[in-house]
């Protein structure tokens, strides 16, 4: 039997889970910063030694920017919501899961590309790649999970928002998974071009693609006359 206090217990605010979600960020961006080190070299050689990390510090760079990106899609998501049930807490855990493995293939491209060997290198990029893969499927789970669950928004933002999400979050699973295999089997050049410009696009609609003009114009248009 269901009554008024049927949710008692499995949902609540988004305060919680949003300064949960701030503190993991907090402690992956700096976790990114573990593996600058100061290079083991003879005397004299500093300067040399600190050039010939430049991979450590781009991957650095790359990946840090990449999780301000997740933060700030993350917030816009939140800003959307108006309060948390148990599914949408794990779908947003999962997204907190596969944010956090970040510094782990970043480390793994960086000691590759210092090393100039070119099948470790085929490989880290791979594996950056089924990373970058995970991620964007874990937004996609908790796009999916918001769209099906609009009680859980708020009222403005109920309607189309999460359902076109979706699909930014599609293109990001298949880019990952086409530069992973383009890296692997032609070269690793490529696959890392595509690393920079995924979190750039990502970035460029973090307000959500929903937002963007062509999208407006496509899911507000007048259906077409008889």
């Amino acid at each position: 039997m269901s009554g008024p206090d049927a949710d008692l217990g499995t949902r609540s605010d988004t305060s919680r889970a949003v300064a949960f979600s701030d503190a993991i960020f907090a402690i992956i961006i700096t976790l990114l910063v573990l593996d600058l080190r100061v290079p083991d070299v003879p005397p004299g050689r500093l300067l040399p030694g600190l050039l010939e990390q430049w991979p450590s510090y781009a991957a650095y760079l790359a990946s840090y920017l990449y999780v301000a990106v997740v933060w700030l899609n993350h917030k816009a998501a939140f800003n959307r919501i108006q309060q948390v049930d148990r599914g949408l807490h794990w779908m947003n855990l999962l997204v907190l899961f596969s944010t956090a493995l970040l510094p782990f293939p970043t480390a793994v491209v960086s000691d590759a590309l210092q090393e100039h060997n070119n099948a470790d290198q085929r490989v880290a990029v791979a594996f950056y790649a089924l990373i970058g893969a995970l991620l964007c499927a874990t937004w996609l789970a908790f796009y999916h999970y918001l769209a099906k669950n609009p009680d859980l928004l708020k009222d403005q933002a109920r309607g189309g928002f999460f359902p076109v999400e979706r699909v930014r979050a599609l293109v990001g699973v298949v880019l990952y998974v086409l530069a992973g295999l383009i890296g692997y089997l032609v070269a690793p050049l490529i696959g890392l071009v595509i690393f920079v410009l995924l979190p750039i696009f990502y970035a460029i609609t973090s307000a959500g693609l929903y937002q963007s003009p062509v999208t407006r114009r496509i899911t507000h248009s007048p259906p077409p006359r008889p």
